[in-house]
């Protein structure tokens, strides 16, 4: 039996090594292109794969071994992940390429549109640029409601993409697709939304105060009165991002007529990881037709990984390389003597986990000195107006996690509910925004990319700051010292406590491996909200 189940592991990884790369190479293709044809060539291939993971026979044979572990655990944990991965397309041919197709036209919509204001199209980069420096309420308003223009296009597909997807996962035994997609990925829908509404209950008054000082700070810079400011007087049209104020560094002219991937090299090599094959690789600026947004693949498990961003001479865009690299080397230092099926890491959070956490480096004093090049005065005057800073936009980030995650999860739950004020319902109650006075096109919800491109992925980012703040703590521990930059230690850390074991554990054992503790939101509380 053993020998059996090992021969069949050995058999799918081989053939599921030459399926992932293709797929992989050709969404990249997609992203970095936006073509139509690159489109239906990574429709199909995603297909085939899929198609190749809905063979009943090889499932009920991985099924029989979840059942029965062997005790080799190397062999356990692979069997798992097959099994768990063909139980997702135990479905009908029909059924995979109709998924396939209604999310592949989602995401070359995405890649394609242009919100427009008097007829002239905007990036998103134009948008933000808007949204960020613009005092002017009348364009701030007209570029906001750009952003949600693609709402009308993308809502009703994705409501029928929604109700597919529960079709699907409901004829596999689970009660709809956000509930299915949170056990496949090992996450226990009780866990999460304790972590949610533990996270909720300690931001509520801390958020509260924090907003209401923003507020009047934003509401003076726009002639405006507080009761009076909407979701355009924001620097992100979603509320992602704390918006300029009086407070707030303005780090921007910092970065210009600098090349980002040069800082980023210098960081990274400083705390002893290697990202210059990764950004060989990569694609990191604007044109038409690519994807706008930003994102890191491992095209094979074996060293070829790239990184796809948009740079700008920017905070946004530094922050967001970093991210991105995060992502990378993590993918990069995963030990590649494991079996090539986990030859990967843990889980999304685990590695938004340490994407955050470099990320997070561009509101650092220390960093700013070392690796900008920002006058050592000017940088420690500014540290106590960065964690001020920082600390916002930690709040920030958890009560608009807090609106994906409980509009996802009743999205699926039920899609045909008033899902236009079930979304303004949340942003007014866990953002404590004032929605505008009227629907623009009643699919503002719509607008976020994740909810289509990447479903029941968003709480990922939260629990990944939470994983981030508490190896910060442990790392800090562990190296003598809270210092990041040119610190070697933390690199060293990383890959033998966190990157080297892949996928061999799951993410929350994983943990509690490297550092000892299972998973604590205190030490992300203690940094950014008390």
């Amino acid at each position: 039996m053993t020998d059996d189940l090992r021969s069949l592991v050995a058999d799918l990884a081989t053939a599921l090594r030459t399926k992932t790369i293709q797929m992989n190479e050709a969404y990249w293709r997609l992203a970095t292109t936006g073509k139509a044809e690159e489109a239906q060539k990574a429709a199909e291939l995603e297909k085939q794969l899929r198609m190749f993971l809905s063979d009943k026979e090889t499932f009920a044979r991985l099924k029989a071994g979840v059942a029965n572990p062997t005790g080799d655990g190397l062999l356990d944990r692979q069997v798992d992940g097959l099994y768990r991965s063909y139980l997702e397309n135990q479905l009908a041919e029909a059924e995979i390429t109709d998924l396939v197709q209604r999310a592949n036209e989602l995401e070359q919509i995405f890649s394609n549109f242009r919100g427009t204001v008097d007829g002239k199209a905007l990036s998103d980069n134009d948008i933000r640029e808007i949204l960020v420096k613009s005092t002017d309420n009348t364009e701030r308003r007209l570029a906001w409601t750009a952003s949600k223009q693609i709402g009308a296009q993308i809502g009703p597909k994705l409501r029928d993409l929604v109700k597919a997807r529960n079709k699907a996962a409901q004829r596999l035994g689970f009660p709809n697709y956000y509930e299915m997609q949170l056990t496949l990925s090992e996450i226990k829908s009780e866990d999460l939304f304790r972590l949610m509404n533990e996270l909720k209950q300690l931001t509520d008054g801390p958020f509260a105060a924090m907003k209401r000082e923003l507020d009047r700070e934003q509401a003076g810079r726009f002639g405006v009165a507080p009761e009076e400011m909407r979701p355009w007087h924001y620097a992100d049209p979603f509320f992602q991002e704390v918006p300029r104020s009086g407070d707030i560094v303005d780090l921007n002219p910092y970065f210009e007529g600098k090349r980002l991937e040069d800082l980023a090299t210098r960081f990274y090599t400083g705390v002893g990881l290697d990202v210059t094959d990764i950004l060989a690789r990569s694609d990191l600026y604007e044109r038409p037709g690519k994807n706008q947004h930003a994102f890191c693949t491992d095209i094979d498990h074996e060293g070829d990984i790239r990184t796809l961003c948009n740079l700008k001479p920017n905070t946004y865009w530094m922050s967001t390389l970093l991210h991105e690299l995060g992502h990378g080397v993590y993918d990069k230092y995963v030990d590649p003597a494991l079996p090539w099926l986990l030859r990967q890491n843990a889980h999304i959070n685990s590695t938004e986990a340490i994407a955050m956490y470099f990320g997070r480096q561009t509101r650092d004093s220390d960093w700013l000195h070392q690796v900008a090049a920002v006058p050592e005065e000017t940088a420690r005057e500014s540290a106590g107006a960065l964690h001020k800073e920082q600390s916002a936009s930690m709040q920030i980030l958890v009560r608009w996690v807090l609106v994906m995650v409980f509009f996802e999860s009743a999205m699926y739950q039920d899609p045909d509910q008033d899902l236009n004020g079930l979304w303004w319902g949340l942003v007014k109650e866990m953002q404590m925004v004032t929605p505008p006075a009227a629907e623009l096109n009643g699919w503002e919800w719509a607008a976020k990319i994740h909810l289509g491109t990447a479903p029941v992925y968003y709480h990922n980012y939260l629990i990944g700051e939470v994983t981030a703040s508490h190896l910060q703590a442990y790392i800090a521990r562990e190296t003598g010292t809270p210092r990041i930059v040119a610190n070697p230690g933390v690199g060293k850390w990383l890959v033998e406590r966190f990157f080297k074991p892949g996928a061999l554990y799951p993410w929350n054992t994983l943990v509690e491996h490297a550092t000892g503790e299972p998973l604590n939101p205190r030490y992300f509380v203690d940094q950014f909200v008390k």
